[in-house]
């Protein structure tokens, strides 16, 4: 006897850019939003009636629309309005889960109309609505950044596969990809979303470049502990850190000392360092890291 599991369906990555001209001083968004939907969902997967389906082509027209009618302010903003909407809109739509990407642009010197692609980091956010609590989780990911020193790694467990030195100075560096939950998205709550944003960014690098990191455990956990000091709102820090090995090239066969000065950057294999710090008193989560 086979049951329905827990499902959902939508559109994926529709790619949307918003501009916005005010005169010659023009503005762009731009976004990569991908939309999920479950509820009442049984009968088109048991028999193909297709009643309760929103298709997802409609999905992504709703994207564009909303994007015109509304414009883009802050990714969390747009998220839930998209949220609420296919949920509060749907009689078979229970639950709406929002997942947006923000690619972010520079301007072009001093013209309003020219835009060069930034190279920072992808901001992101997911929200949640079930008709009923609105659930957010921000974040960022491929903020890289590096230390040239103040790192250690020494008095690690051995065994008779080891090869790795121990060390007392070398360079620290990884993508940083995290996200962090907001205790309360409800509606009555104002929400600076972009202060929050620059707040915890600028806590993490903060922490990376001020944590004397004889781990980058104890790294990721000073990064945590930083953004919420830093944000209030803010209730849970999960973060994900590659490290991205740099060694120390040998440059004796060609009669040269490295004194520091010279590494090989290696992309893989890695090590992978994740882990969540929270508040004692967080709310409970919910589907908000669904």
């Amino acid at each position: 006897m086979a049951v329905l599991g827990p499902n959902r369906y939508g559109k994926a990555e529709t790619r949307v850019v918003r501009v916005t001209r005010h005169g010659d001083a023009h503005r762009i968004k731009d976004l990569t939003v991908s939309t999920s939907l479950s509820g009442d969902m049984t009968e088109v997967h048991l028999s193909g009636d297709n009643s309760a389906v929103l298709p997802t082509d409609t999905q992504k027209n709703t994207v564009f629309a909303f994007a015109k009618k509304h414009g883009v302010g802050a990714i969390e903003d747009f998220a839930l309005l998209l949220a609420r909407h296919f949920a509060d809109s749907q009689p078979a739509i229970h639950h709406a889960r929002v997942a947006v990407e923000e690619h972010a642009w520079e301007r072009n010197g001093a013209f309003g109309h020219s835009f060069v692609r930034a190279g920072r980091e992808v901001r992101t956010c997911v929200a949640h609505y079930d008709g009923t609590t609105a659930w957010v989780v921000s974040g960022l990911r491929d903020l890289v950044v590096l230390n040239t020193t103040n790192s250690e790694f020494w008095g690690f467990a051995k065994d008779e596969y080891t090869t790795l030195p121990e060390t007392r100075d070398r360079v620290l560096a990884t993508a940083v990809d995290v996200a962090w939950r907001h205790a309360d998205a409800s509606q009555d709550v104002t929400q600076d979303w972009d202060k929050t944003y620059e707040n915890a960014r600028a806590a993490l690098l903060a922490a990376f470049a001020d944590t004397y990191s004889l781990s980058l455990q104890q790294t990721l956990y000073a990064m945590g502990t930083r953004v919420l000091a830093e944000c209030p709102g803010v209730c849970e820090v999960r973060l994900s850190l590659p490290n991205k090995h740099h060694f120390l090239v040998d440059l004796a066969p060609f009669g040269l000392d490295n004194d520091g000065e010279v590494f090989f950057a290696a992309d893989r294999p890695y090590g992978l360092i994740e882990g969540t710090v929270l508040r004692e008193d967080a709310p409970a989560a919910g589907p908000a890291w669904e």
